[in-house]
């Protein structure tokens, strides 16, 4: 047992203690460390100026796989065994990185506050580019840009400079992290560290990171503590004061929760597996779900997120809850006697509440591949594309026999205090054609079976004509087009 959190800073080691791996990253770098260029602005993870890097340490590998991440809504502890890289750590000696001199030389700053954070999501995703380069690439195009950029907002200068900037940085004169911080004693350390359990006790604090599912199970009974995965909501809710949990249990040093695995047919998702690794796994498994997950956040809060944070967070308008109920995936929860497995349908009784003990922590998250011959659509109505909460959300698996709607699953999301399945409309369509009218009289049974709030999102009426119009939506992403129909 250790007693400190380790990590590496700009190449170098540091080992925290007491209070001080309680803060927030942002303020430990800013005001422990004296890295102001780490701005903290939103304090939600939605403006970016707080991106740093972080390299993780990945499993048979000697190197360190790094992303952005918030540093607003991360915390020390949640550091542990990682290289944090910030804008500072980006220069050589004197000399500004690639980045940082083409952002100068195109202009891409004004007022400066947001620049360190595009700088460091513009790194990411050149680093990423230049160290695998799958398209042989000697420039990042503008698209590869914009999407990679859509966890940083910049309110003076305008995104063209930013943008033209990016384009301006050739990949092959730029040194990857993994090469410029290519240290076999830090990733040594950081791999020894990992098989060390943590805890750390400062006046009313307490945190925990032990090296088992059983052994989170029997702090958090023993200690009716907090369970953190990656904490990207509850570092919203700790910031604005809308939460202050002093006893804390990290799964970050147990293996199991970073597995992500398919086997007969499902796939098993640990507790800490983020959301962009999963994106990366489903696109050769379900695509239209990583389809989904392309649009779910930013770049930075998908490299820290998880699947299973967003299940426990029990939201109406969680953009994956459609999926996962009509795909009837399982949550499962170890507790002190074991584990059990829920199907997500019945998981959530009602708002924010979830058929789970308090003893309990969800493990994983066992998601059936669909039949090949069944049609998956997912869609998510916001007021952006990108970073935006949802408006409504809507899973639906259909399998037609013969024009014949054979087996159909709906869930809606946005319009009750849980996602819900719509068993009349379901009831309805089987057996039906699948014709135009069909999908318009089925509209009219499923805005029945709802009843949606207005809210600074959307008032009630919108929704319910959502409600309707998203399953024509639907019938016209799976009907054929005309040249289909006659065989041209």
């Amino acid at each position: 047992m250790r007693d400190y959190i380790l990590f590496y800073l700009n190449g170098k080691r540091y080992e925290v203690r007491g209070e001080q791996a309680f803060m927030s990253l942002a303020d430990f770098l800013r005001y422990e460390r004296g890295l102001t260029g780490t701005k903290i602005v939103c304090a939600e993870g939605d403006c970016g100026a707080c991106s740093v890097l972080r390299g993780e340490v990945l499993p048979e590998q000697d190197e360190l796989r790094y992303s952005t991440i918030n540093a607003c809504i991360t915390f020390v502890h949640l550091m542990d065994g990682t290289h944090v890289v910030t804008v500072e750590g980006l220069q050589d000696e004197q000399a500004l990185s690639p980045i940082q001199q083409a952002m100068v030389e195109n202009y891409g700053a004004q007022c400066g506050f947001c620049t360190p954070g595009f700088v460091c999501a513009m790194t990411d995703l050149v680093n990423h580019n230049a160290y695998q380069n799958p398209k042989g690439q000697t420039h990042l195009d503008e698209k590869q840009i914009r999407n990679g950029l859509t966890g940083n907002l910049c309110r003076c200068t305008g995104y063209t400079p930013i943008i033209e900037a990016g384009k301006a940085v050739n990949l092959a004169q730029f040194t990857p992290l993994q090469k410029r911080y290519n240290s076999p004693e830090m990733m040594a350390e950081l791999r020894r560290h990992r098989s060390v359990p943590i805890r750390i006790q400062a006046g009313n604090k307490d945190f925990y990171a032990p090296l088992s599912y059983a052994e989170a199970v029997t702090f958090k009974q023993a200690q009716n503590a907090q369970i953190f995965a990656s904490a990207t909501d509850l570092g919203v809710q700790i910031n604005k004061e809308r939460s202050n949990p002093t006893v804390i249990c990290s799964l970050n040093l147990v293996p199991e929760a970073h597995a992500l695995s398919e086997s007969g047919g499902v796939i098993s998702v640990g507790a800490r597996v983020t959301l962009n690794e999963l994106e990366h796994f489903m696109r050769g498994h379900i695509p239209e779900f990583a389809r989904l997950l392309k649009i779910f956040a930013s770049p930075q809060i998908k490299n820290k997120g998880t699947l299973v944070g967003n299940v426990a967070n029990a939201s109406p308008i969680a953009d994956t809850l459609p999926f996962l109920f009509v795909a009837d995936a399982e949550v499962e929860l170890t507790g002190p006697n074991g584990k059990r497995r829920v199907n997500i349908n019945r998981f959530y009784t009602g708002y924010k509440q979830l058929d789970m003990r308090p003893e309990e922590l969800i493990s994983r998250i066992l998601i059936p591949i669909p039949d090949p011959a069944d049609s998956l659509r997912l869609f998510k109505v916001s007021n952006r594309k990108d970073l935006d909460i949802s408006t409504f959300t809507a899973g639906f698996r259909l399998r037609l026999e013969n024009d014949l709607i054979s087996q159909i699953a709906i869930a809606y999301g946005g319009v009750a205090a849980t996602v819900l399945r719509l068993p009349k409309t379901e009831a309805f369509l089987q057996g039906k054609p699948f014709n135009l009218e069909t999908f318009q009289a089925a509209g009219a049974i499923a805005r029945s079976e709802i009843s949606p709030i207005s809210d600074v999102r959307a008032s009630a009426a919108y929704r319910l004509k959502l409600a309707e119009n998203i399953l024509l939506k639907l019938y016209h992403a799976l009907a054929p087009s005309p040249a289909e129909a006659v065989g041209v």
